[in-house]
């Protein structure tokens, strides 16, 4: 180890050079070529993105790694704006002062009803769904149902999800007080497989043989009635930044934004952007 007065007398030029190269590596992280992209925000975009990103260190793995966080869409929101995220993820539109932020649609989702594989409720009308939300239909039997009470099943406010339901389906009125609140998508889902009396929304992309997606207003949730805009509740799936795109986020959302991101998202169940 070289002593304090030996390091002193070190040649300015190798003194020099580590400050170019502490220069280069400070530049690069600022240019998104060093270390990693973080992503933060809504849950139901969180499993996509993550599967994005596994697909992305695969075929480049040369680039940086991206992390992907939840949290919400509002503290998606909330992180791009600070700057500890690269990209927030949201699951509905910008709303007041998130609306700095630059948007970028990634896909279009579609909110499904679920109820247990048992049920043999197959079919609601927006205005029965609002009814069950809000507590004014309380037992199954009155949808045409075996009898028993219904067990309602919601996100937590300032979801993405939560926000987009209360807009496509509440329409101002309140989701009863009693209501189960699941912090995820997933968890929602996993409620509703397990319980035959409940009822619950989450991402189209994340209905499985767990659980039964019920027709709305008479049509099915899929990918093509989405896409032939004959179903009524869909929603935004969108990266949001803040001010000049390092150039390591500009090329992982290009690759998102590409023939190769947009198959990748078609796949899992959600409608391409482009």
């Amino acid at each position: 180890m070289l002593r304090r007065k030996e390091i002193l007398r070190l040649p300015q030029a190798w003194l020099l050079l580590c400050l170019l190269a502490m220069a280069l590596l400070s530049g690069c992280a600022r240019e998104g070529r060093a270390g990693s992209i973080t992503l933060a925000g809504s849950t139901s975009v969180q499993p996509f993105a993550e599967i994005l990103a596994e697909e992305y260190a695969r075929r480049y793995p040369e680039r940086p790694s991206v992390n992907v966080q939840g949290g919400g869409s509002s503290a998606g929101a909330r992180a791009a704006m600070s700057g500890t995220a690269h990209i927030g993820m949201l699951s509905r539109e910008l709303a007041g002062s998130e609306r700095e932020l630059t948007p970028t649609v990634i896909a279009v989702d579609a909110l499904a009803l679920i109820v247990h594989r048992d049920n043999a409720v197959t079919e609601l009308t927006k205005e029965q769904i609002k009814g069950i939300f809000s507590g004014r239909i309380t037992d199954w039997s009155e949808l045409g149902g075996a009898p028993g009470p219904i067990h309602v099943i919601s996100r937590e406010a300032g979801s993405g999800t939560r926000d987009a339901f209360d807009g496509l389906v509440m329409e101002g009125e309140d989701v009863l007080p009693r209501a189960i609140v699941q912090d995820s998508n997933g968890a929602v889902r996993e409620t509703v497989a397990g319980d035959p009396r409940a009822i619950g929304y989450v991402s189209l992309g994340l209905v499985d043989d767990r659980v039964k997606a019920v027709k709305v207003d008479g049509v099915e949730a899929s990918v093509e009635t989405v896409r032939a805009g004959e179903y009524i509740l869909v929603r935004p799936f969108l990266f949001v930044t803040k001010g000049e795109v390092p150039t390591g986020v500009k090329e992982f959302m290009e690759f998102v934004m590409g023939e190769e991101g947009q198959s990748i998202l078609a796949g899992e169940g959600l409608v391409r952007a482009k």
